[in-house]
């Protein structure tokens, strides 16, 4: 590997390496850049502009980062596929579904966790939805792949993916997990699930356009590479033009041709990643957002995404006004903690908040 993993990195040494961005509370919708990927990606411009750029390369980082997230996620590199998007990815799995199949899904997850399997109801396979704390009690014989997120993308809840899984295995069901809320701050292990999808480009800090998928060995030899290209093949520089291509052996059949420049970046977002503790990250990350759930009066949520209500996005715009960075998502207002945010960033949005509220109170005459 060209970029060797080096010493750990504590969180408060962590959070130096990112620019300082006081209230940016939005690594749920996308992430930033070290400082080490920013100047990767800046070499990488320079080296294109100059004509010096080589697809040998950039295919040095896609392996590169492939061994990198296998060993975030705790697999080997040959159970890793990579892509762009989770939805083509998770399409590769839609595809391979048998007719009349049931997938279980939850109520609200992401769209391109369960429109993949949508789209297959010409052959009859079926999608029916259950709530997240009610999906382990959903799964019956009838059940032929769970799909789900480990965070709730529009709320931030953590599955009980333990749960999920016993109960997938009781009944003979796939279990298909969606990572991209996850990795990054909440320790995995993708090895626990069938299949797993990630894109890196919001906790793990990458350029949008690096995606990962991995695989059992049943289903890489089960599953067809519905978008087989020349990157998919056992030996890639060897098949651009090959009427007869064999395939990769490993869940690289899978892979897709990449788009360049986002794996120079994936490298090094993920070499920094592999340096961290996550078991520490989520520490700081998830206690911040108690943190913020204690000072708005609300259950803690364990998570590093906070959301409440806020149906008519007033609370979206006072943490905006207030110069913070957040998200609204299903009618509720969302924020984010990752290494770069402080307890200052929990007192910014308990200060907009409480200004607002005193605001309509001041509005609707019960403030004098």
């Amino acid at each position: 590997m060209s970029t060797p993993v080096t010493s750990s990195l504590t969180v408060a040494e962590a959070g130096t390496h990112f620019p300082r961005r006081p209230g940016y509370l939005s690594a749920c919708t996308m992430g930033v850049p070290t400082h080490e990927t920013s100047a990767a990606l800046h070499r990488d411009l320079d080296a294109w502009c100059s004509g010096s750029a080589s697809a040998a390369t950039y295919g040095q980082a896609v392996e590169d980062s492939r061994a990198l997230y296998a060993t975030l996620v705790g697999v080997a590199p040959e159970a890793v596929a990579t892509g762009s998007q989770t939805s083509s990815l998770v399409s590769i799995i839609a595809a391979g579904m048998p007719d009349n199949a049931e997938i279980l899904c939850v109520t609200g997850d992401f769209s391109s966790v369960v429109h993949p399997f949508v789209q297959q109801a010409h052959r009859g396979v079926t999608v029916r939805f259950a709530e997240l704390h009610d999906l382990a009690d959903a799964v019956t014989d009838a059940t032929t792949l769970v799909a789900f997120s480990l965070v709730q993308s529009a709320t931030g809840a953590v599955a009980n993916s333990d749960a999920v899984r016993e109960a997938a295995a009781r009944h003979a069901a796939l279990t298909l997990c969606d990572l991209t809320q996850a990795a990054g701050w909440l320790p995995v292990n993708a090895g626990d699930f069938d299949a797993t999808v990630c894109h890196t480009y919001k906790w793990l800090c990458s350029p949008r356009g690096a995606a990962f998928l991995t695989l059992s060995p049943a289903l890489i030899e089960s599953l067809v590479p519905i978008a087989a290209g020349w990157y998919s093949a056992d030996d890639v520089w060897s098949s651009c033009y090959a009427t007869h291509m064999p395939l990769a052996k490993t869940a690289g059949r899978f892979d897709v041709s990449p788009a360049w420049s986002a794996w120079v970046g994936a490298r090094e977002a993920l070499t920094f990643f592999n340096r961290l503790d996550l078991a520490a990250v989520r520490e700081h990350c998830a206690g911040l957002g108690d943190e913020l759930c204690r000072g708005l009066g609300i259950a803690e949520a364990h998570s590093a995404i906070v959301t409440w209500p806020d149906a008519d996005a007033t609370r979206l715009a006072a943490l905006t006004a207030a110069g913070l960075t957040a998200s609204g998502r299903a009618g509720r207002v969302r924020v984010a903690f990752h290494l770069w945010n402080t307890r200052e960033d929990v007192a910014a949005i308990l200060a907009a908040v409480h200004g607002e509220a005193a605001g309509d109170a001041a509005r609707s005459g019960t403030l004098r």
